[in-house]
């Protein structure tokens, strides 16, 4: 298996080779040169695989078909050390409930449970995995690894907790300043381990990515200081993402002629892409909708093929601030692919027209209308008043409390699930990391896990810094010696 960048520079690499670089040489993201097919035979045998052996199994069965660098029972092992009932709660680690909601008649949505791991949130899937794949990785090199980060809320601490202690590993993570949940912060900036660095950056999500992706440009920096990621532009991260696709389809079905469709809250395009990826090999997806908030740069695209990103100043603050991004980094991996691969003219439009007029338009390209027709995307919008009513409604209709971002994309799936095909909204955090807003919806506060008791109370070390990806530099460097 060799990867290739979306912009076409001429490097083939391994897995392994990508999984420590993140961003392509070129500026471009890494893909697989094909995606592995999965048919009928091979989805039997996965589904027996799920049933008989469960998640960590199944893991492993998809991640070989793109890593075979490492060797197999290692690959194994890594899978069954990252994905166990102690570290995520339960036996099937992704578990759906079907919910009472106002879809048409025979119409079935369900929630498939991604935030049982240790800090909450979905990004848990991926980066316990990750944590454990650059301890190996790292160990097998003698290699030390400085990973760089943005977050809007979730990765941030999700990286912070698979990388503590681990060797070899130091975490530079920015966020925006001001702009995550109390309880959020609170994860993050409370970790005191000498390997984790948290840093506020004066501006929006959008500028820490920017910063990410500039100090990942700066190839002789970034040789010389060992600059990795863990963003969802890290191949590796999304790739652990399409097994709880598999997972869920499985538990949602019966058979394997029949199909499910997806609905994901989306910000930075990283969860739903996975989706992508798992409808591309095979799986019978139906529909891969992209639920947003506020900020609908993803929904506007999907509607009218214009992708437009929105200055510092038009980004809204929102009770999803999850998803208060208005550049979504990974959306390039699919117009790659819904551009029939043509690298240039992706370059085109992600280096060149986003840089000179800050949008594209594929409107008129023939080729829109495949992210519909071959692709299977659908889209839609969720306000701050329609997140309130979803989480009463789900609450009164189910007992269940979900948090902003799940009701996201509980509001924008169900006029969209069809009868016959199963929609799971695919659960992004746990309440309590946004309690304030469902205080607001339903006038008392979430559980909280005991580990979680008085975090917002205690010390927290924190570095505030300017919009600059020179002052992250310098202090990486300062940090690295």
């Amino acid at each position: 298996m060799r990867y290739m960048s979306t912009r076409g520079h001429a490097d083939r690499k391994q897995f392994c080779e990508i999984l420590l670089e993140g961003l392509a040489p070129d500026g471009g993201l890494y893909l697989p040169e094909s995606y592995p097919q999965i048919s009928a035979i091979d989805l039997a045998k996965l589904r027996g695989v799920w049933n008989t052996q469960g998640y960590a199994a199944l893991a492993f069965e998809v991640l070989s078909l793109y890593i075979d660098d490492i060797p197999a029972q290692d690959l194994r092992e890594l899978c069954l050390k990252t994905y166990t009932k102690d570290c995520f709660g339960t036996s099937e680690i992704v578990p759906i409930k079907a919910l009472k909601t106002d879809a048409a008649p025979g119409a079935e949505v369900s929630l498939e449970a991604l935030s049982n791991g240790p800090t909450l949130a979905f990004k848990d899937m991926a980066m316990q995995l990750l944590g454990n794949l650059f301890e190996y990785e790292l160990a097998r090199r003698n290699a030390e690894l400085n990973i760089l980060g943005a977050t809007s809320g979730d990765t941030g601490s999700a990286a912070e907790y698979a990388m503590r202690g681990k060797k070899g590993v130091r975490v530079f993570m920015t966020s925006p300043l001001g702009r995550m949940s109390p309880f959020q912060q609170a994860q993050m900036f409370s970790l005191l381990d000498e390997n984790i660095h948290n840093i506020a950056i004066e501006g929006v999500f959008d500028d820490c990515q920017d910063i990410v992706k500039a100090v990942s440009n700066d190839l002789e920096f970034k040789r010389k200081y060992k600059i990795g990621t863990v963003n969802s532009i890290n191949w590796a991260r999304l790739l652990a993402q399409v097994v709880y696709y598999f997972a869920g389809y499985f538990q949602a079905t019966h058979n394997d002629s029949q199909k499910v469709s997806f609905c994901v809250p989306s910000g930075n395009f990283g969860n739903v892409c996975a989706g992508h990826v798992a409808r591309m090999m095979g799986l019978p997806i139906d529909q891969l909708v992209v639920a947003t908030n506020e900020n609908d740069v993803l929904d506007e695209f999907f509607r009218t093929g214009v992708y437009r990103v929105r200055g510092t100043a038009d980004t809204h603050e929102t009770s999803s601030p999850s998803m208060d991004i208005s550049k979504a980094s990974n959306f390039e991996r699919f117009v790659f692919d819904l551009l029939q691969r043509d690298a240039s003219q992706t370059k085109n439009l992600f280096h060149d027209q986003l840089n000179q007029k800050g949008q594209f338009d594929l409107g008129s390209n023939p080729l829109f209308a495949n992210a519909k027709s071959k692709f299977g995307f659908a889209s839609g919008k969720s306000t701050h008043t329609d997140r309130l009513k979803t989480i009463q409604e789900t609450y009164a209709n189910n007992h269940i409390m979900i948090d902003t971002h799940t009701a996201d994309g509980l509001k924008v799936a169900v006029p969209l699930a069809k009868p016959g095909i199963p929609m799971l909204v695919l659960e992004t955090a746990l309440p309590i990391k946004f309690a304030a807003t469902l205080v607001e919806a339903l006038g008392k506060e979430p559980d909280r896990p005991p580990k979680f008791e008085g975090i917002e109370a205690l010390p927290k070390r924190v570095m505030v810094l300017p919009q600059s990806a020179a002052a992250v530099k310098e202090y990486i460097a300062s940090h690295c010696n």
